[in-house]
């Protein structure tokens, strides 16, 4: 599961005001819900592209802090869509996957990864003895 950032000033109920409709425009029906970490984030069990094996998606809000979007793309083997005959779905649903982010979140893919970066280097700088 990834948790994305807004751009500065921005938040995701202004970005996505309907999080559960625009999840479902992107992917395919939400068949239920599911909790990570405290959070109640959507499950689209089925989704439109056969790239992906099943979607959970949703806002993980904190206490004193911007919500955060929760994504977990969980994605079904490339041997197994090229077998299949979709190699062209792969396209598609790494095309829907950044639409998707770009639109919740502000920022585009090389922002997003420079963000995750930035994270992980915090995390990285923090002694574990604090």
């Amino acid at each position: 599961m990834k948790e994305y950032k807004m751009r500065r000033g921005e938040h995701l109920e202004d970005r996505m005001p309907d999080l559960k409709a625009s999840i479902e425009d992107y992917f395919g029906p939400v068949t239920g819900t599911d909790e990570f970490n405290g959070h109640e984030l959507y499950v689209v069990e089925e989704p439109d592209n056969p790239v992906f094996e099943r979607i959970i998606a949703g806002a993980a809000s904190y206490s004193g802090k911007k919500d955060k979007l929760a994504v977990d793309f969980q994605e079904r083997p490339a041997e197994d869509v090229i077998a299949e005959g979709n190699a062209d779905a792969a396209a598609d649903a790494v095309s829907k996957k950044n639409e998707f982010l770009l639109k919740a979140t502000g920022r585009d893919a090389k922002a997003r990864r420079d963000s995750l970066k930035r994270t992980v280097e915090d995390k990285a700088d923090t002694p574990d003895n604090v």
